[in-house]
């Protein structure tokens, strides 16, 4: 497996409202039963069957179950990306936003639980559909700290490594206390999280340093009369 979609196969959007209606619920269906069978097991007419439309109208919208696929993962990361947005589009500083936009990816992730393994399984199933998930995250991402960094919110480090650092804590955390506890109280990971992120982004004014290198001086204790 591992294909990598192209662009070859135009998408087909439907031009009436019913038309639109089914292919959102072919697309639901698909979301669902990719995450339960995974996608090896989950048919084409096990979609059909869970959005209730026959199996030949599949194909009026979607050419194969890989293209259908492609567009799930698609769709998640544009909804979760329009909620993060949405979330931080009233925070004042560049730590309120790292703040909100963790909070709301953990409440997403919980509300979707098929997330991660969707996810997941597209590196197999297509490779560039599973890069282009996580690059359109970093682009939004390294923007914002560029911005940051301008205002001298952030310390001046690599945008885009920086990124992936701060995705990666997330993902993984998420995976921890959303997809293996499912955890609704996560303010104490929050603080934790913000705590380390704090420490490693927050600009500081430099400390000044005097050139001596051998540290405090130990108290001497009282000289001996001779």
């Amino acid at each position: 497996m591992n294909r990598s979609s192209t662009p070859s196969v135009p998408r087909v959007v439907p031009l009436t409202p019913r038309g639109q209606r089914t292919r959102g619920k072919l697309l639901r269906a698909a979301e669902t039963l990719f995450g339960e069978k995974g996608y090896e097991h989950a048919s084409i007419a096990d979609i059909t069957r869970e959005a209730e439309v026959a199996l030949g109208t599949f194909y009026v919208y979607f050419p194969d179950k890989q293209s259908i696929f492609v567009e799930v993962v698609d769709d998640l990361g544009t909804r979760l990306r329009r909620l993060i947005a949405e979330a931080v589009a009233g925070c004042e500083d560049r730590m309120a936003v790292e703040r909100e936009g963790l909070r709301t990816f953990f409440q997403f992730a919980s509300q979707q639980r098929h997330l991660y393994r969707i996810v997941r399984q597209a590196e197999f199933v297509d490779e560039a559909c599973y890069r282009r998930y996580y690059d359109r995250f970093a682009r939004g991402y390294v923007s914002g700290l560029k911005r940051a960094m301008d205002a001298g919110e952030v310390n001046r480090l690599d945008p885009e490594a920086l990124a992936y650092c701060l995705m990666g804590m997330g993902d993984f955390l998420g995976m921890r206390w959303v997809l293996w506890e499912g955890d609704a109280g996560l303010e104490h990971v929050l603080d934790t999280a913000m705590a380390f992120i704090r420490h490693g982004l927050e600009a500081r004014p430099a400390v000044a340093t005097t050139g001596n290198k051998k540290g405090p001086r130990k108290p001497r204790g009282p000289r001996s009369k001779t």
